[in-house]
This record gives C-alpha cells, structure tokens and sequence, in this order.
C-alpha cells in the first residue's frame, strides 16, 4: 500500500491581507467550471452592501472548502457550545445568497 506524503507548502501573507476583512453577507454564484464568491459588508440603514472581495474556485477546491469549514465547525461547537442561527426563525433571509437558487 501507498503512503500518502504530505508536502509542508510556505505561506506568506501579505501586511494588508493579514489584517481581515471583515463580512457579513456573501453572495454566491456558479456556472459549470467555477464558484464566484463574493464577500461583502452591509451596514443599519444603508440601502446596499459593498463587496469587498471576491474568490472564485474550482467545483472541486469549492468542495473542499465546504469540508475544511464543516469539521472546523464542529471543533469550535464542541469546545463552545452549538452556534445559534436567530434568522432561520424568521422569514428574513439576510447574510447569505445564491444567484443560482
């Protein structure tokens, strides 16, 4: 049997990505090939949000992400108890979007 050999891969991230961006409403879109991500920012009484970066991925990297973000999910509900979605019980629909729905 094969064993699997992980490569160690040197990231470095630059002064001004180091510092987040913070979102809170994401829209998605998709097509055949790719994902289109878009991240974003709307604020109390302003009529529109402002995207403030966009990651287009791969079906494939695109599923990964969605595992990375389910197990890390589940580590932080573990050590901090579940996290709690308010707007499933009511009928707004705020923060997160698919032009494909």
């Amino acid at each position: 049997m094969k064993e699997r050999q992980t490569k160690q891969i040197k990231v470095n991230i630059q002064k001004e990505a180091a510092e987040g961006i913070y979102s809170n409403i994401v829209f998605m879109n998709f097509n055949a090939s790719e994902f289109i991500v878009d991240f974003g920012r709307i604020l109390p009484a302003v009529p529109e949000a402002k995207v403030y970066s966009r990651i287009i991925m791969n079906p494939q990297h695109c599923k990964r992400l969605m595992h990375l973000l389910e197990r890390n999910i589940k580590k932080f509900e573990e050590k901090f108890g579940e996290i709690s979605l308010p707007e499933q019980n009511s009928k707004r629909d705020i923060g997160f979007h698919s032009g494909n729905e």
